[in-house]
């Protein structure tokens, strides 16, 4: 008898701690929804292995790859941030009507009691279900349950409730579409590291002493102070750049058609060993290394009493960065105040010198084509505050040298999408 007692004293306790029905479905469906991501990420890794096993050591197929991925990366980092842009003013107006309509509440409560009084029930809660709401007013308005002095201001609150919403659909519209392009912004960026790695895999195998080469980088860093000293100190003394600079003297001015201007065909060659135009050619034809905002141009005020020698742009954080132009690398890695620099040779006595990444993909004496992922940026500025404005989110400083005088980047941008010159 004690036995049964106990055992019917312990089933509602036991009942109690029981996790609910709906409770045991959410976590099913969240399980069913992570075995789901496991298996996508693993379909995903065997076509990408698949992929780069079909490519094999052709390294013009791997570079357009890698062209074409970071370009696939870059034009949903656009896509993202133009859904953000519109998303701030739409929430903004919903916050606006919806701190309206709770200021009124005290007309909301007369209106509902014009309602009640005609026989009706109350509509639900205004802010938390405005659909149901709204349907219940206009219903009122149209049976004529609305005495007459509460009219308008039903009309009032039937307009605001409609505007919320509308606002409502176009947000939710927004975020669904922001939610697919992050998780497409993820599997590329996936699928963009892969191909970098096995760019970088092919690098390191046809040049043993790539370690070395960064480590005497590193060294040679810490013996200058200034870019145009690092600039000569690497070409000079490091074998890889030193490589790089003579190819570059050499190669770096390709011959125009003979109507004088550049050959841009050259472009769609990606087994290239040298640019395919001269630097000095590609005016108004270069697209801007990372997705961002300007903020400090050349000859501006360097907010320390001196002139900009490059220019500035905020990024969103891990953003990808390309490479502007063909050329040769003769630096990549930390110095001084730039965080992580990296150093083109473009050929024709033009260098064209990047800062402020996280992590640079690319190694000394490499040649980059146009287009190619070089970088990614990180979550805050890497860049001292002397060349970065805004030091809450990430900049990428740029700076264009001719015979080792700074020299205005702004002529060599292209004025819209449809001038960029691609790899």
């Amino acid at each position: 008898m004690t036995t049964s007692v106990r055992a019917q004293t312990a089933t509602p306790i036991q009942q109690a701690n029981a996790p609910s029905p709906d409770i045991i479905r959410q976590r099913e469906q969240e399980l069913e929804a992570i075995r789901a991501q496991q298996k996508s990420a693993a379909e995903l890794q065997a076509k990408l292995k698949a992929d780069i096993a079909a490519i094999g050591q052709d390294r013009g197929k791997l570079s357009q790859q890698l062209i074409d991925i970071a370009a696939r990366v870059r034009g949903v980092e656009t896509r993202i941030d133009d859904a953000e842009a519109r998303l701030r003013p739409l929430d903004a107006r919903e916050q606006k009507i919806r701190g309206t309509l709770e200021s009124r509440r005290g007309e909301i409560v007369e209106v509902l009691s014009a309602l009640q009084r005609a026989g009706r029930r109350a509509p639900p809660a205004l802010l938390v279900r405005p659909e149901d709401a709204l349907k219940s007013l206009r219903t009122a308005m149209l049976l004529g349950s609305v005495v007459p002095d509460m009219r308008a201001r039903a009309e009032k609150l039937v307009a605001d409730l409609s505007e919320l919403v509308n606002l409502r659909k176009a947000i939710s519209t927004e975020r669904d579409q922001l939610a697919g392009d992050r998780d497409k912004l993820k599997e590329e960026q996936t699928r963009l590291a892969s191909f970098t790695d096995e760019r970088q895999k092919q690098q390191s195998a046809a040049e043993k002493d790539m370690e070395a080469e960064a480590a005497r980088a590193l060294t040679l860093s810490r013996q200058v102070d200034s870019l145009q000293g690092l600039i000569a100190k690497m070409e000079q003394d490091s074998k890889a750049a030193a490589k790089a600079a003579a190819t570059a003297s050499l190669q770096g001015t390709p011959a125009a058609l003979s109507n004088g201007k550049p050959n841009i065909g050259a472009f769609k060659d990606p087994g290239r060993l040298s640019p395919a135009i001269a630097f000095a050619s590609a005016k108004g034809m270069l697209a801007l290394p990372v997705n961002g905002v300007k903020i400090r141009n050349f000859g501006g005020s360097d907010g320390v009493g001196g002139v900009e020698k490059g220019m500035s742009l905020a990024a969103r954080a891990g953003a990808q960065v390309t490479t502007p132009c063909d050329g040769w690398v003769v630096y990549s890695g930390p110095f001084r105040s730039y965080g992580q620099l990296l150093i083109l040779n473009a050929g024709g006595g033009y260098h064209v010198l990047i800062a402020g990444m996280e992590r640079i993909s690319v190694n000394i004496g490499q040649f980059v084509l146009t287009g190619e992922p070089i970088a990614v940026m990180g979550s805050t500025s890497r860049v001292a505050s002397v060349l970065a404005a805004n030091a809450s989110q990430p900049v990428l400083y740029i700076e264009f040298r001719k015979d080792g005088t700074p020299i205005d980047p702004g002529p060599w941008w292209a004025a819209n999408e449809g001038e960029k010159v691609r790899g």
